[in-house]
C-alpha cells in the first residue's frame, strides 16, 4: 500500500525537487522525475508508475499534449494522471485526469491530496 511510485513531470527543477522531497519525507514513495513531456512518456512506459503528477504549463510539449499521448498509448493509458497547474481551470475540466491540484501547493500535504484523489 505504502510503496507507491510517482512520476513528477515539471519543467522547473526547484518544483520537482521540492515535490520529490515532500513525498519522500511524508510517505516514503519512490519518486521519478521528468523535465519534459517527451521524457515523461519514456519514463512512464519503462517504469509504469502508480500515478503521474503532470505540470500543465511546459515549453515544447505541454501538459495537454503529454496527457493525450499518455492516454493514446496502451502501455500508459491506465496510469492515473493528476494535473498540477497555476492556471484557471475552465479549459481542463473535461480531460481524463484523476484530479487537479493548484499551484502553489504544500509539498507535505501533497501525498494526502493524491491518496484522496485516487482512493488509496
Amino acid at each position: 500500500m505504502n510503496n507507491k511510485t510517482i512520476l513528477i513531470v515539471d519543467d522547473e527543477e526547484d518544483v520537482r525537487a521540492i515535490t520529490q522531497m515532500g513525498l519522500e519525507m511524508s510517505v516514503g514513495w519512490t519518486v521519478l522525475t521528468a523535465s519534459s513531456g517527451q521524457e515523461a512518456l519514456k519514463i512512464a512506459i519503462e517504469q509504469q508508475p502508480d500515478v503521474i503528477l503532470l505540470d500543465w504549463m511546459m515549453p515544447d510539449m505541454d501538459g495537454r499534449v503529454t496527457l493525450q499521448h499518455l492516454k493514446l498509448n496502451a502501455q500508459t493509458q491506465s496510469i492515473p494522471v493528476i494535473l498540477v497547474t497555476a492556471k484557471e481551470q475552465q479549459s481542463i475540466n473535461n480531460l481524463e485526469v484523476a484530479t487537479i491540484i493548484s499551484k502553489p501547493f504544500r509539498p507535505l500535504k501533497l501525498a494526502e491530496q493524491i491518496k484522496e484523489a485516487l482512493g488509496w
